[in-house]
C-alpha cells in the first residue's frame, strides 16, 4: 500500500489549522472564562472572608460593649444605692436636727414665757407689797412708807463702808452733772433736805443734787453719779420670791418638752411661792 505523503502533509497542515482556530476561538475563550470564573469566585470568598471577620469584629465588639454595659450597669447600680443609702440618712438626720431645733425654739420660747411671766409677777407682788406697806406703816406707825424709805435711804448713805464711800465719794467728785436721786415718789422738802445733809455730812462738802420722779424705782430711792450706785428698794427683799417662782416656771415646762410625763405625775403644783408674798 503507497503512502500518499501529500494527502498526509495536507492532513497534518489541517490538523494544525484546526488547532490553532480552536486554540485561537475556542479554547483560549474557554480558559479566559475559567480564569475569570475563578476570579470571580476568589473575590467573592474574599468578600464572604472579609464580612465574616467583619461579622466576627461586630460580635466581638457587642459582645464587648454588652459587657462594658453590663459592667457600668452594675456600677451605676451601686452608686444609685449607696447615694440611695446616704441621702436617707441625710434626710433622717436633718429630720432629727428640725427636731431638736424646733424642741430648742420651743424651750426658748417656755423659757421667754416664763421669763415675761417672772417680771410680771415680780411687778405685781412689788405693787402689792409697797401697797400692803404702805398701809401697815400708815395704820400702824401713822408714818408714811415713803418717809420710813427716805429714813433708811440717809442711814444707809451715812454707813456705807470706807471702798463704797471712796468710790462714791470720787464719782460725785468727777462727775460733770449733778448726782440724781431718782424715786417711785415725789419726795417731800424736808426728806430732800435730810438727804442734802446726809451726802454733805458723808462727803464733807456740797454736793450738787437733782431729784427725780421714775415709775422704774418701784418703793426705793437710787443715787447715781458717773456711773456709780447706790440705793434701797424693796425689790431686793423679793429677789428670794422671784428666784423660786423663776425656777418653779423653769422646771415645769422645760421638763414637758423633754420627757413628756406620765398621766400619773400630771399633779398640780404646791402652792410654795404664794407663802413668801404673805410674809414680805
Amino acid at each position: 500500500m503507497l503512502i500518499d505523503w501529500f494527502t498526509v502533509g495536507a492532513q497534518i497542515v489541517n490538523f494544525l489549522i484546526l488547532v490553532g482556530l480552536l486554540k485561537q476561538f475556542l479554547y483560549k475563550p474557554i480558559l479566559e472564562a475559567i480564569d475569570a470564573r475563578e476570579k470571580r469566585i476568589a473575590t467573592e470568598l474574599a468578600d464572604a472572608d472579609a464580612k465574616k471577620a467583619k461579622a466576627e469584629k461586630e460580635r466581638t465588639d457587642f459582645e464587648s460593649k454588652n459587657t462594658l454595659f453590663d459592667k457600668q450597669r452594675s456600677a451605676l447600680l451601686g452608686k444609685a444605692t449607696s447615694e440611695a443609702s446616704a441621702e436617707r440618712e441625710r434626710l433622717i438626720g436633718q429630720a432629727k436636727k428640725d427636731a431638736e431645733g424646733s424642741r430648742a425654739n420651743q424651750a426658748d420660747a417656755l423659757r421667754g414665757d416664763q421669763i415675761r411671766l417672772g417680771c410680771e409677777i415680780s411687778l405685781l407682788a412689788e405693787k402689792e407689797v409697797f401697797a400692803i406697806a404702805r398701809k401697815a406703816l400708815t395704820d400702824l406707825a401713822t408714818v408714811s412708807l415713803e418717809e420710813r424709805i427716805g429714813e433708811v435711804f440717809t442711814r444707809r448713805l451715812r454707813e456705807l463702808d470706807a471702798q463704797a464711800k471712796a468710790l462714791l465719794g470720787d464719782a460725785l467728785k468727777n462727775s460733770p452733772q449733778p448726782a440724781l436721786v431718782r424715786s417711785a415718789f415725789d419726795l417731800p422738802a424736808d426728806q430732800k433736805a435730810a438727804i442734802q445733809n446726809a451726802l454733805n455730812e458723808t462727803f464733807s462738802t456740797v454736793v450738787q443734787i437733782k431729784f427725780e420722779d421714775s415709775q422704774d424705782a418701784i418703793c426705793g430711792i437710787e443715787l447715781t453719779a458717773n456711773g456709780q450706785k447706790v440705793g434701797w428698794s424693796i425689790s431686793s427683799y423679793l429677789a428670794g420670791l422671784s428666784n423660786k417662782v423663776g425656777s418653779l416656771v423653769d422646771k415645769e415646762p422645760i421638763a414637758a418638752i423633754k420627757v413628756p410625763p406620765k398621766p400619773e405625775a400630771a399633779k398640780p403644783p404646791a402652792p410654795e411661792p404664794a407663802a413668801p408674798i404673805g410674809a414680805q
